[in-house]
């Protein structure tokens, strides 16, 4: 009796190794996947709830005689590749001191995406997300973790992030160049680098458990100016579902694309500057040479380009013809984008000083403006000049867009106001700096004023659930609650292009008649509110096109 029960006992020992062996081996095997290009394999996050595959090529090195050209099909490759790191990052300068890259290294090399999937796969194919991330087009990761698309995964939905060439990579433009192009124009070569990933998508998202009948782009600051561009562009407009954008839109006085002749004269202008006689001089020098005369020449980028390629026309002109993508646009800004400094100029919060102010930058329309932004106290002046100043900055160019798409398309529409103040920061020998992160003080570093509400880039990882992943801030029960609320508005709209459910309060859409179209508060209680600040963006319009 004792031999049967030891060999019974031996049988349930190897039978446990052979499931054990034959788990991990289908778990491994679950982790491969084939793609156009070649098959790669990802790995497992820590509680093996979703996969990753970071590092995935969507298109050839952008390099040698690939510089400043539209992003070629990527090759194919025999062996399994391995995605299990994040790649090289876009060259660029250390501008915003807060970003914070996970990326192995910089280099001309960057045209590489990450994807999160769910491990459990189901018959049904899920909605995607794809994220561009922002930096004034001079600098940005799809490695930083504010992005990381992990949380959101875990929310039902295949969520991808994509690097795009920068600063003088990316979007010079130059008569050479428009010269040898099939499509004669040039620059644009990030936003040509997006559409590429979004074609990438198209053809291989299936095999991550993703529905390319259902993407949905995303985007903060220049990438929410991507996003509206993306769904602008002819090349674009019919890869994706879906839209949402965070602060930001390509239209004056926001980014916006200039004519290719005058893009072109910009870099006649550089390439003078920098002693290149001609586009082989410009391809034959190294990465750090020309990026070295880029910046020591001071510029701060190249601007984007109506190149009737990739943009036919301006934003407002395309959206007023309905030739934008026709699809569900969920879009908004925050409470404080930038400080009431950026219109004081370091006079004090004064009635006196903010009525001289308003009539330096509007001598002809001051009263109008006055009455718009209530000045009466300090304490009004601080919050006025912090409006004036944002909405010149970024909040009009983003419900240009929001009010050009609402009125010119059938497609729901979503608007909304993020205002939760962030807590105190962990380390007070940092401050927050102007890309959302933070730097540490020195000398030379102004002191930050109080926060009167949410600056720029402050929503992104509440939005994108990575909270834990932003080490700076006490963050409290409250912010991640704040946070799973919005993450739940955001998911519902991927899936379904309405970020409403039952269980949230409603989030109205903004008809194309309305006069005080609603707005979501994103806060610690979300709320809708009729909008009264439309008067203040009506006048900015009237005043931008006159």
């Amino acid at each position: 009796m004792k031999k049967i029960i030891l060999f019974f006992a031996g049988l349930s020992f190897l039978t446990s190794c052979k499931n054990t062996a034959e788990n991990k081996e289908t778990q491994e095997g679950n982790l491969i996947v084939s793609t156009e290009n070649g098959k790669i394999e990802g790995f497992l996050n820590e509680d093996q709830s979703v996969r990753k595959y970071f590092g995935v090529p969507f298109a050839q090195p952008p390099v040698g005689d690939l510089r400043w050209k539209a992003p070629q099909d990527a090759k194919n490759w025999s062996d399994t590749l391995a995605t299990k790191e994040f790649k090289n990052k876009p060259v660029q300068a250390n501008v915003f001191r807060d970003m914070k890259s996970r990326s192995n290294g910089m280099s001309e090399d960057c045209l590489y995406l990450n994807v999160w999937t769910p491990m459990e796969t189901s018959e049904e194919k899920l909605p995607v997300l794809v994220y561009f991330y922002g930096g004034g087009f001079v600098a940005g990761d799809a490695s930083e973790p504010r992005y990381d698309g992990e949380t959101m995964a875990k929310k039902g939905m295949v969520v991808v992030t994509v690097n795009y060439r920068l600063n003088i990579f990316g979007f010079m433009a130059h008569p050479e160049l428009s010269e040898e192009a099939p499509y004669n124009a040039s620059g644009n070569y990030g936003l040509l680098d997006q559409q590429k990933s979004l074609e990438w998508v198209q053809a291989n998202i299936a095999a991550f458990g993703g529905d390319p009948k259902k993407v949905t782009i995303a985007g903060e600051s220049a990438g929410s100016i991507s996003v509206s561009a993306q769904m602008a562009s002819p090349l674009s407009k019919d890869l994706i579902n879906g839209a949402i954008g965070e602060s930001g839109a390509s239209i004056y006085p926001t980014l916006a694309p200039v004519s290719l002749e005058e893009a072109e004269k910009t870099g006649i202008d550089f390439a003078e500057q920098i002693g290149a006689k001609s586009l082989a001089n410009l391809r034959a020098m190294s990465t750090d040479s020309i990026f070295m005369l880029y910046q020591n020449a001071g510029r701060f980028g190249f601007p984007t380009v109506i190149d009737n390629y990739f943009l036919p026309k301006s934003l407002p002109e395309i959206f007023e013809a309905k030739e934008q993508a026709q699809v569900p646009l969920l879009v908004g800004w925050n409470s404080a984008e930038i400080p009431g400094m950026g219109v004081m100029q370091g006079l004090e919060n004064t009635p006196e000083n903010f009525i001289k102010k308003v009539k330096e930058i509007y001598p002809e329309d001051h009263e109008e403006v006055l009455k718009l932004y209530p000045h009466n106290t300090s304490e009004e002046v601080k919050y006025s000049a912090t409006k004036l100043a944002s909405d010149r900055f970024i909040v009009y160019s983003t419900w240009k867009w929001f009010d050009l798409h609402r009125k010119n398309s059938d497609a729901p529409v979503y608007r909304y106001l993020y205002s939760k103040l962030r807590p105190e920061l962990k380390d007070q020998s940092k401050q927050p700096g102007l890309a959302g992160g933070t730097q540490e003080k020195d000398e030379n570093t102004p002191e930050a004023p109080k926060a009167v509400g949410a600056p720029h880039a402050a929503e992104i990882e509440y939005f994108m659930g990575n909270l834990d992943r932003i080490e700076d801030y006490a963050w409290t029960e409250e912010d991640y609650k704040v946070s799973e609320t919005i993450q739940k508005y955001l998911a519902n709209f991927v899936k379904t292009g309405n970020p409403n459910t039952e269980s949230l309060p409603e989030w109205p859409k903004a008809e194309a008649n309305d006069q005080t179209p609603p707005v979501m508060i994103l806060d610690t209680e979300s709320k809708a509110e009729n909008s009264e600040d439309d008067k203040r963006f009506l006048f900015l319009d009237k005043d931008y096109t006159k």
